[in-house]
Formats: C-alpha cells, sequence, structure tokens
C-alpha cells in the first residue's frame, strides 16, 4: 500500500512542478500555475492526510524553487501553496465574517512576508514607495479577490475529488 501512496504522491508533485513551469512561461501564469500545481496536490491532502500533503508541498516548492525560471511564480507557490493545508481548519471557525477575515488575513500576511522579501531582495522598494498609493491599494485589493477565488475553487474542487473524481482512481 506504501508503494502506490509514494509513486501517487511522486506523480502528482511532478505534475504540479510541471504546471509551474507552464505557468512560468505565461504572463497571467505567475498566478495561474500556483493555483493549478495547489489544486493538483488537493488529492493528496484528501487521501493521505495533512502529513504526507505537507511533505508533498515541501518537495514541490523545493523543486520549483531549483527548476521554475520564473523566480516569482516559484516563490508564489512556496508562500501560498500550504494554504490548502490550513484551509481545513479555517473551515472550522463557525462564524462566517470572521472565517473571512481570517483568511484574509492569512493572505494578507503571505503577501506582505513574501513581497516584503521580493521587493528587498531586488532593491526595488524605491520603485514601490514611489509609484501611486492607491494603485498599490487597488492591486492589494485585486490580490485578496484573487485570493478568495482561489479559496472557493480550492473548496469547489474537493467537492469534485469527493463526488465524482475519486471513484475513478480509488477502487
Amino acid at each position: 500500500m506504501k508503494s502506490k501512496q509514494i509513486a501517487l504522491c511522486g506523480l502528482l508533485c511532478a505534475l504540479a512542478v510541471t504546471m509551474l513551469l507552464l505557468g512560468g512561461m505565461l504572463g497571467i501564469g505567475m498566478f495561474a500555475g500556483p493555483i493549478l500545481a495547489m489544486a493538483v496536490l488537493l488529492p493528496i491532502l484528501e487521501e493521505y492526510g495533512t502529513k504526507t500533503a505537507a511533505v508533498a508541498y515541501g518537495a514541490t516548492a523545493i523543486l520549483a524553487v531549483l527548476l521554475v525560471p520564473d523566480r516569482e511564480t516559484a516563490l508564489v507557490f512556496a508562500f501560498f501553496g500550504w494554504y490548502p493545508l490550513l484551509r481545513p481548519r479555517l473551515d472550522r471557525i463557525h462564524s462566517r465574517p470572521v472565517r473571512l477575515l481570517v483568511k484574509l488575513a492569512v493572505c494578507n500576511t503571505i503577501i506582505a512576508v513574501l513581497y516584503g522579501l521580493v521587493l528587498r531582495l531586488m532593491g526595488l522598494t524605491a520603485d514601490l514607495l514611489d509609484a501611486v498609493r492607491w494603485m498599490n491599494l487597488l492591486l492589494l485589493l485585486l490580490a485578496n479577490v484573487t485570493f478568495l477565488v482561489m479559496d472557493r475553487a480550492l473548496e469547489r474542487l474537493t467537492f469534485l475529488w469527493h463526488r465524482k473524481l475519486r471513484k475513478r482512481f480509488f477502487r
């Protein structure tokens, strides 16, 4: 049974890295690639649990940082890719407004750390500070909307896995 688990995890990790590679080749793929890679790793989380999914995420993140030529795509996955592991715990919060606020707080914290690190390493902080303040706020708002759409998509894909796809792969 372990050999089947290892084979599936290896195959899905390779597919996730491929999604990141393809996403890095497209302009809009910087965000689509990491979201597709997260979706590819969902069956590992649903079938084998959080620990195995965390190892698969870690392996995929390391491979992405090493192999994906578009560093921003790889870093977006490395910083956001673990969110599907956290999502089931956040969904246990009973109050819907509190759950939404916690998810947005997670999103904004990740964005602040990710782009703070990227901008410091690249030395682009002066360019960002010189930009129009409302433009930066608009980009942050769009990032939050994208995050909420991604969260909803992960919810629907998890539902789809349990209702339709699981039967085809696990008999």
